[in-house]
């Protein structure tokens, strides 16, 4: 089974897009919805989390989202550090979840591939972007946080310039119709690659 990596920086529409290969029958894993899903449930997770960010790091059995993003969102260190712990857990929950697949190809959703050098794991990579304007917009609407606060995030990911000579297809995502005719031609080359 070939496995393809999907990844854009924050506020590119990759969930869109993966919802798209969805559409076509491609089975999707969502990273940073799974990873929050470990960071609820896993005792030695949790435990790892509230040694590196404090107790604060969970509000009654909850993870504390605001608490932890301002924190690491502000320390590149911290914010390392806690991928350090994630990071390894989703890797290998991604690697069961791909076991029970029966499909030619399953794509990995994942923001962050490149800046964690992570690019070796996937025979191919798509990568979406946008506008940083559009991009920043996006997110103030999606998560109600300040443009600010966006943009933090933004400089914490790799430029997409840098993104883009590792990728084996970009997708730029600015209209629904032609960001779906875009993603119909690579799933139709992705199986063909695959046969």
């Amino acid at each position: 089974m070939m496995i393809v990596g999907l990844t854009g920086g924050i506020g590119s529409g990759k969930s869109t897009v993966g919802s798209m290969f969805q559409k076509l029958g491609v089975p999707i894993y969502n990273s940073d919805l799974e990873a929050k899903k470990l960071m609820a449930s896993s005792e030695k997770i949790k435990k790892d989390i509230e040694a590196l960010l404090g107790k604060d790091s969970y509000k009654n059995g909850e993870l504390n989202k605001d608490y932890i993003a301002k924190l690491v969102f502000n320390d590149k260190k911290l914010l390392k550090d806690l991928n350090n712990i994630v990071h390894p857990a989703v890797r290998h929950d991604f690697k069961s979840w791909c076991k029970r697949q029966k499909a030619p190809y399953v794509i990995q959703e994942a923001a962050i591939i490149f800046e964690n050098g992570n690019q070796e794991f996937y025979d191919k990579i798509i990568l979406v972007t946008a506008p940083r304007n559009l991009r920043i917009q996006r997110v103030v609407d999606r998560d109600g946080i300040s443009a600010d606060a966006v943009m933090q995030r933004i400089d914490n990911q790799w430029p997409d310039q840098e993104k883009e000579k590792l990728s084996d297809f970009i997708i730029e995502n600015i209209g629904l119709e032609a960001t779906e005719s875009e993603v119909s031609r690579i799933h139709h080359k992705l199986l063909k690659i695959r046969a």
